[in-house]
């Protein structure tokens, strides 16, 4: 049976340098996160970027905060008063402009950053408290910019599902990307999509009914036009995050193949451990260790091949904590 996870081409992530440990913070520190640098690394080639070192702030610097509207906030030194808003933005339409060559399959921004900060960023208005509605400068252009790419901050990486959500769809952005290379033919996407359909499923059975729907009238549609729908709607279905009860349905119909091929005393264990993870009582890698113990051993090949069994190697465990 033909290994459902290949070696893979170099997967490249962008990632805040201070994260990597490179002493570009305002006070001249890092914010090194082993997981990035000890875990990650191992996957995915880090391309580090720094916006406000690289900007001409310094380091060290002097602090600078957000203020004003959410929608064009100013990045302001309050100390000294110094606006660094137009540098700044200036500056991340040239960068990430740059970005386009490194052909990024995710991004992992500091949190809390004016710079690089995606979710609940401190953002003053002229009085009272601040609110955390901000987005830092320069990882708001680069989500505009890019919006198909996953994104996410050091400290949501955290959460053991946030963390497999994340992870998941650089695989899968990258697989789109091979899939798309160069000249492709219809039934390498119709081979692709059944490969995903369990993924998929996991995540979003309305995007997949949906991709279904656009994969059998391929015809209909110009290349680039099919390739930009696809990939849109691939992607918008993986950031469905897959819940206990999807999961298990998932694994339900994976269990459905084996009924010609096993006992029916082995199928009530694999449907019963699937319950116990359902109810919360074992974490998805258990149902997932055994029905692939079976898919091995007796061959099924359509399932053998389902992506959702190894969405991303074993060695990152990820499937051991949701």
């Amino acid at each position: 049976m033909n290994a459902p996870f290949p070696p893979v081409p170099e997967i490249r992530i962008g990632v805040s340098h201070c994260l990597m440990g490179a002493q570009v913070r305002y006070d001249g520190a890092h914010a090194r996160d082993r997981y990035l640098t000890d875990v990650l690394a191992e996957h995915f080639t880090l391309v580090p970027v720094c916006p406000e070192a690289e900007v001409g702030m310094g380091i060290p610097r002097e602090t600078v905060r957000l203020e004003g509207d959410a929608e064009a906030p100013r990045m302001v030194a309050p100390k000294s008063g110094a606006d660094w808003t137009a540098r700044m933005n200036a500056y991340s339409v040239r960068r990430v402009r740059e970005m386009a060559d490194d052909d990024l399959c995710g991004f992992v921004f500091k949190k809390n950053s004016p710079s690089c900060g995606v979710f609940r960023v401190k953002l003053y208005a002229d009085k009272g408290l601040p609110r955390r509605d901000g987005r830092g400068l320069f990882a708001a252009e680069y989500a505009r910019r890019n919006p198909l790419v996953p994104i996410e901050e050091e400290g949501r990486l955290n959460d053991p599902v946030l963390r497999e959500n994340f992870i998941v769809r650089v695989f899968a952005l990258h697989r789109l990307k091979r899939l798309f290379a160069g000249r492709w033919k219809r039934g390498e996407v119709v081979a692709f999509h059944s490969r995903e359909k369990y993924l998929l499923m996991a995540h979003s059975p309305k995007h997949y009914k949906e991709l279904g729907q656009l994969v059998a009238a391929v015809a209909q549609h110009t290349p680039a036009a099919f390739r930009d729908l696809y990939v849109a709607g691939f992607m918008d279905a993986l950031a469905v995050h897959a819940t206990p009860r999807r999961h298990a349905n998932t694994l339900q119909h994976l269990a459905g193949y084996l009924r010609t091929v096993i006992g029916e005393r082995e199928r009530k264990r694999i449907l019963a451990v699937i319950a116990d993870y359902r109810a919360g009582l074992v974490p998805l890698v258990v149902p997932m260790t055994l029905l692939r113990h079976y898919i091995e051993l007796h061959e099924v090949p359509y399932v053998g091949q389902q992506t959702y069994l190894n969405p991303h190697p074993r060695e990152l465990m990820l499937r051991n904590h949701v």
